[in-house]
């Protein structure tokens, strides 16, 4: 790194004094002013009740506007919307061989595989009589190579390993061929072994096109259709190969869950509740199984977390302004943009957790003597999203703790609270509320979580109640030895006390297109949501403290109840585990820009509120290249985005 390299270390020193300096005014604005005379007053009760702030005409305005905006910069450069859709299966070791229209020379193939593991067997021949096989030599280089096939056990040249699902992969023979004929033998794991589409390529790099209807197949159970599908959707082949036509990362794993329920298969990964797979598979059934429709539910969930944020945020504070710029906040997080784009289950246990804690509060802000009526809808609901989430990912659970603590604490403020002229009425409350919370909050979450489970139990093909449930409780036993289990390294794994700083984001993808050049993306935090939040954290636990804040006490333990059980995890973790608590992150700042307006003019606490926010806007602007896979300058990265040894950009 030359010495212009270096000017990078000015951006975190330059955003923690910002954030340091508008903290420090905040304190200052906020603390009581010095009296003669200090009275007395015995110590305030928390109390979670208070006023539940509507939405207002004025707030249509700026939400829309930021879902929009938003919505535009989290699906552009999303992902194809097309890929092989047909396959051939060659499990059992089944044999295919196709015919080209006229005699090509081949320098290199790519393949897409479907659903299944295994390998083929891949021959080529140019009169049909005398074959050679591609074999993979056994250099330092793994050269590949053609060989006569007298002789020689199958090649396994192509794989179809569990990782390269829905991927184009690339093989490049070590001399070219000219290739009339070729045929394909697969060898499954286990019965199925999908193969989608074919390309070729000649000595110039060009892709030789094929017409599906004169690359006859002459050999297998498809022989004679009309069109081939190994080659029958040459529009789909990609001019390049990258994230926006394969899968990365863990999408190896939950989009095909997703495809495989839809197509009635037991599924290969078993090691998250079903729900969220069926969730994503919605984007499946409506585009196809394509990168574009297996993101397109993730990042879908990702935009109707801002509406959802700021009408949380309305409700706690009141003031159009908080609930903008708490909107914006979340809507600038990288973390929020990376990881909703990316085809995992995190971002519907993080959705689910947004809005079982939006009814909670909706419940507890309720006053004491509220009838049961108008206290069982939202309670209700926050146990139906608890369940909806718990059937997502095991993680929802961690966040159910806090919610059990605050329910339990405003229960006790309630009946402790409780109008003396209507005391009578308590005891019968009381009943109601409790028989309503067991059947919300533990038959409702159970009953989700088993229905959830009817994919597993309709692929083995047996939906009694019994064979359901054996197969639910397999599956849970099996989760808990798995995740109890999964200790291996990873060169991107951090721990918590990383997370609280930022210090070492997780790397999804990366590539090298041409000489100085690159295309990269990562999931960490926008620094100011981070360093802020965990500075208005602070905020809200003296407020606890000092001031006996239910509101303070209300988030600061919904923070808690996502992040304390990894201290306790010795499984390896990583940044994105850090996802549910960002919430809690932003809405802490929102209760500080709340008090900056409550206490200061507008002309003293708009650069501070605006400040914040637009700092965060501008850094959202400045990563996006880097948050989305755009091609940029590796100068770029390195000068302005790796403001940190440990960030690999």
């Amino acid at each position: 790194m030359g010495p212009i390299g270096y000017i990078v270390y000015l951006f975190p020193v330059l955003t923690a004094a910002a954030l340091l300096y508008c903290f420090a005014w905040y304190w200052q604005a906020t603390r009581p002013p010095v009296t003669k005379k200090i009275v007395r007053e015995g110590p305030k009760r928390f109390s979670f009740a208070g006023t539940l702030h509507p939405m207002e005409r004025k707030d249509a305005l700026p939400l829309l506007v930021i879902t929009a905006v938003y919505a535009l910069t989290a699906f552009f450069n999303l992902g194809s919307m097309k890929a092989p859709q047909s396959a051939l299966d060659f499990g059992n070791g089944e044999s295919r061989t196709f015919t080209l229209a006229q005699d090509a020379y081949v320098t290199k193939l790519w393949y897409f595989p479907n659903l299944g593991t295994g390998s083929y067997n891949l021959e080529i021949s140019s009169d049909g009589e005398h074959w050679s096989t591609l074999w993979l030599g056994t250099d330092e280089n793994g050269v590949y190579y053609w060989a006569d096939a007298e002789g020689y056990a199958p090649s396994y040249a192509m794989d179809q390993n569990y990782n390269q699902l829905f991927k184009w992969v690339e093989i490049k023979p070590f001399n070219a061929q000219y290739v009339r004929y070729v045929r394909i033998t697969g060898w499954a794991d286990k019965d199925l072994l999908e193969l989608g589409e074919l390309a070729f390529f000649d000595q110039d790099g060009a892709r030789i096109p094929l017409d599906p209807e004169q690359c006859v197949l002459t050999q297998g159970d498809a022989s004679g259709a009309a069109r081939n599908p190994l080659v029958d959707e040459q529009d789909a082949v990609p001019e390049r190969l990258s994230f926006t036509n394969s899968t990365y990362f863990d999408e190896i794993y939950h989009p095909r869950t997703a495809l495989e329920h839809i197509e009635g298969v037991y599924p290969y990964e078993i090691s998250h509740p079903p729900l969220g797979k069926l969730i994503l598979g919605l984007g499946i059934r409506m585009f196809g199984m394509t990168p574009f429709g297996w993101r397109f539910m993730g990042v879908l969930f990702g935009v109707l977390m801002l509406p959802l944020l700021y009408l949380f945020v309305k409700n706690l504070f009141g003031k159009t302004v908080v609930a903008a710029c708490g909107t914006a906040l979340l809507a600038a997080d990288f973390m929020h943009l990376t990881q909703t784009r990316l085809a995992t289950i995190d971002t519907y246990g993080v959705f689910f957790i947004l809005l079982m804690y939006y009814w909670m509060y909706r419940y507890l802000a309720l006053p004491a003597g509220t009838p049961f009526g108008k206290c069982a809808l939202p309670l209700a609901l926050s146990g139906l999203a608890w369940g909806l989430g718990a059937a997502s990912k095991w993680t929802v659970i961690y966040g159910c703790i806090g919610l059990a603590a605050l329910y339990f604490i405003g229960l006790y403020q309630k009946l402790r609270d409780w109008p003396g002229e209507t005391r009578q009425q308590r005891t019968a409350w009381c009943v109601k509320i409790l028989a309503l919370s067991v059947l919300c909050f533990a038959v409702l979450p159970c009953v989700i979580y088993f229905l959830s489970y009817y994919p597993y139990a309709q692929a083995k093909g047996d939906t009694s109640l019994s064979a359901w449930f054996k197969v639910m409780w397999e599956n849970q036993t099996y989760m808990f030895s798995y995740h109890k289990g999964v200790t291996d390294t990873h060169p991107y794994s951090s721990r918590w006390y990383q997370w609280l700083l930022d210090i070492r984001p997780i790397l999804y993808y990366l590539d090298t297109p041409a000489e100085g050049q690159t295309i990269r993306f990562a999931a960490f935090v926008n620094p100011v949501v981070c360093w802020g939040g965990l500075l208005a954290l602070l905020a809200l636990a003296v407020r606890i403290v000092f001031r006996r804040c239910g509101k303070a006490l209300f988030l600061f333990v919904g923070y808690l109840s996502q992040l304390l059980p990894w201290l306790l995890i010795g499984r390896i973790t990583f940044a994105y585990h850090y996802f549910p608590s960002i919430l809690f992150l932003v809405l802490a700042l929102c209760y500080v820009f709340h008090e900056m307006i409550e206490a200061a003019p507008a002309a003293s606490w708009k650069p501070a509120v605006y400040g914040v926010t637009g700092g965060a806007v501008v850094l959202y602007s400045m990563f996006y290249p880097v948050l989305v896979g755009l091609q940029v300058p590796t100068w770029y990265t390195t000068c302005f985005l790796r403001w940190f040894p440990s960030w690999p950009l």
